[in-house]
């Protein structure tokens, strides 16, 4: 795919330098047009490889060969500079405000795309609060999960019995983090609706996350 509005704060990927992840973002600006500007201002040194707009104009900055500066610091599968093994995708929205349905059709067209040409499984696409939980939001409570993962675009966990809540989410990719904060991310994802203490749902969910998607299984691979 050709560059729509291409980007100057893009480098090397780093290491192995495939893409091994895909990681889901939302601008928190009022608008798309300030949220290009931002991605494409070499002052600010932030980028994404896309960025698309509430009307599902998908906006191309960085190839998808180079490292975009979108994830920041971060781990995911126990591995640290997430720009070098992933793709970053911006969702122009708030936070505070759905996501509307040409901008989710448009980002699910492109996810098959990446997930094909890469040959990634759907476990691969993550959020920017999973790998930086201690941190980040995005893409937050109002985005549907569940629906990525009816298409084969994501994952969605079952109940299975639970176990060891922080250890199941480690094994699934989640960073070295307290309980609380691996918790509040899970959530955000999984259970945006929840509140209260760690309960027998939470764990129970992270079970069948470890049980078929943990890293060993193949969660970063088709």
């Amino acid at each position: 795919m050709s560059l729509t509005h291409p980007s100057p704060n893009f480098g090397e990927r780093r290491g192995r330098g495939r893409v091994e992840l895909v990681v889901l973002h939302y601008t928190a600006m009022p608008s798309c047009t300030e949220a290009l500007g931002r991605l494409r201002d070499p002052a600010v040194e932030v980028s994404a490889h896309y960025l698309i707009d509430r009307d599902g104009t998908l906006l191309s900055l960085v190839d998808e060969a180079a490292r975009a500066w979108h994830a920041g610091a971060g781990t995911w599968a126990g591995e640290g500079d997430v720009n070098s093994r992933s793709i970053g995708i911006e969702l122009a929205n708030t936070g505070f405000e759905p996501f509307a349905e040409g901008q989710v059709a448009a980002l699910e067209r492109l996810l098959a795309e990446i997930l094909r040409r890469h040959d990634l499984s759907p476990a691969a696409v993550i959020a920017h609060s999973d790998m930086a939980p201690d941190r980040k939001a995005d893409p937050g409570p109002r985005f549907d999960w569940r629906r990525l993962a009816l298409q084969g675009l994501s994952v969605w966990p079952e109940l299975a019995k639970p176990g060891d809540f922080v250890a199941d989410l480690r094994a699934f990719g989640y960073p070295d983090a307290p309980e609380s904060t691996l918790l509040s991310a899970f959530r955000l994802r999984f259970r945006p609706w929840a509140t209260g203490p760690l309960d027998d749902t939470d764990r129970a969910l992270a079970a069948d996350l470890a049980r078929r998607f943990a890293i060993d299984g193949g969660a970063l691979g088709a």
